[in-house]
């Protein structure tokens, strides 16, 4: 096998668990004017595809704010804002009306070729549009009329549903029809959001002209809770872009979407690397106000022995007392939600760079909702930022889940000495073993 055929499987292996977490999850995606003003627009299309062969159901909001600006520059007539928001004249909404639908229709064009230019040739993708988003007129602010301009009155969340069930891509234009047959510009953040929030959306993405969010000291930010975002937010320009993205991002996080990722629209590929890598390319955005993964102090005791008795009864994890248990509260982690324990995992540092990870138990009501993920994940982050290069489990009933989240089997002489001598062959636990990079 060549050195690039090697990478390349190698690559694949490495992803494999995360095209698995993200099969069936519903995405809902922000594309701004700006992406149209070049060739970008065609890679997002095709990575979308891409996304949408493997099986991620996906919703497309997108404006066409800086095409009409440009339209009415070249007309030489002017271009009114408040706020950030457009004054919607008659004359600008013939302007937006028609190039929502010239986009649209360049956009289902685009789905449509995507395919038969790449290795998945022969696989059909299925587009659509509609009216699944109502809207009412937004009215006069500040003593200003904003005319045809609109806000989202409601999302048809049913209908959007069941397109996606059928294996739809789903286009979505800056535009809303009146319960009276009015038809109003809306802004593609409030959309987007609004499309998302009704959705319940595992995520938002936000593509964006900035690659990364940066703070005030002008560093990128990898990882943002939705406090440290509204606080970002409020730095910024109040008629700005960003400012009205990251808005429109708290938002849906406040009501009910998993997880916002901003990237930018410039990097080829940028979507699958941001949601197939370890460490993303752009800005995650997570709601940890409400639930967060943090490590246990000693007063997280009880919760956890009530969550994982259930589990040492049925045999599933080893018993644990509550003496035992304090002692080694400092190698644990817990999933906390809204005030209550609803996961834990420990890593227990071993010799020769390895480690062990134990105790992983998640709450059977919260089950197969990507918690177990999260524990692994920053369990994992642990293990690197103590150096270590090795991690282990031991498992009776679950050895599926860690197969499928990038452990190999292992033997018990395949443990480090010390942790050889305390292995129960009675209880005949099944090893398994993954390599940290």
């Amino acid at each position: 096998m060549t050195t690039t055929a090697s990478d390349q499987v190698a690559w694949f292996r490495q992803t494999s668990p995360y095209i698995h977490a993200h099969r069936c999850k519903t995405l809902v995606v922000m594309l701004d004017g700006d992406v149209f003003a070049g060739e970008a627009y065609k890679r997002i299309v095709s990575d979308l595809t891409l996304l949408n062969s493997l099986g991620l159901k996906i919703v497309v909001v997108f404006g066409v704010r800086h095409e009409v600006e440009r339209v009415l520059a070249d007309r030489s007539q002017a271009s009114h804002l408040h706020h950030g928001v457009r004054v919607t004249d008659e004359t600008a909404m013939d302007v937006v009306a028609r190039l929502a639908g010239a986009w649209r229709a360049r956009l289902e064009a685009r789905f449509s070729m995507a395919l038969p230019n790449s290795p998945m040739h022969n696989s059909a993708v299925k587009v659509c549009s509609g009216n699944f988003v109502t809207a009412r007129p937004v009215g006069v602010l500040d003593g200003v009329d904003l005319c045809l301009t609109g806000t989202v009155r409601r999302v048809h969340a049913e209908a959007l549903r069941e397109q996606l069930s059928l294996g739809y891509i789903v286009l979505i234009p800056p535009t809303g029809c009146s319960m009276t047959g009015e038809l109003f510009n809306l802004t593609v953040e409030e959309t987007a959001s609004a499309v998302a929030q009704a959705l319940e959306a595992d995520k938002l993405i936000v593509y964006a002209r900035e690659p990364v969010l940066c703070g005030p000291d002008g560093k990128g930010c990898r990882e943002l809770t939705v406090g440290e975002a509204r606080t970002l937010a409020r730095s910024l320009p109040v008629d700005g872009e960003a400012r009205r993205k990251l808005d429109a991002a708290c938002r849906a996080l406040e009501n009910g979407v998993g997880r916002v990722h901003w990237i930018g629209w410039s990097g080829d590929g940028a979507i699958l690397e941001e949601l197939f890598t370890r460490d993303g390319v752009g800005t995650l955005i997570t709601d940890e106000s409400y639930e967060q993964v943090r490590m246990a102090t000693i007063e997280d005791v009880a919760s956890i022995l009530e969550l994982i008795r259930p589990l040492e009864e049925g045999g599933v994890l080893v018993r644990r007392s509550r003496e035992r248990l304090e002692q080694e509260i400092s190698h644990f982690v817990i999933d906390e939600r809204d005030g209550a324990v609803i996961g834990c995992a420990a890593l227990h540092p071993l010799e020769e760079e390895a480690a062990e990870l134990a105790c992983v138990a998640v709450r059977s009501d919260y089950a197969g909702k990507g918690r177990g993920e999260r524990l692994l994940s920053r369990v994992e982050r642990l293990a690197r930022e103590q150096g270590i290069r090795t991690l282990f489990v031991l498992t009776t009933q679950t050895a599926h889940w860690f197969l499928e989240h990038g452990f190999e089997p292992a033997s018990p002489e395949s443990l480090p000495v010390k942790r050889q001598q305390t292995y129960n062959w009675q209880r005949n636990s099944k090893v398994f073993v993954k390599r940290l990079d």
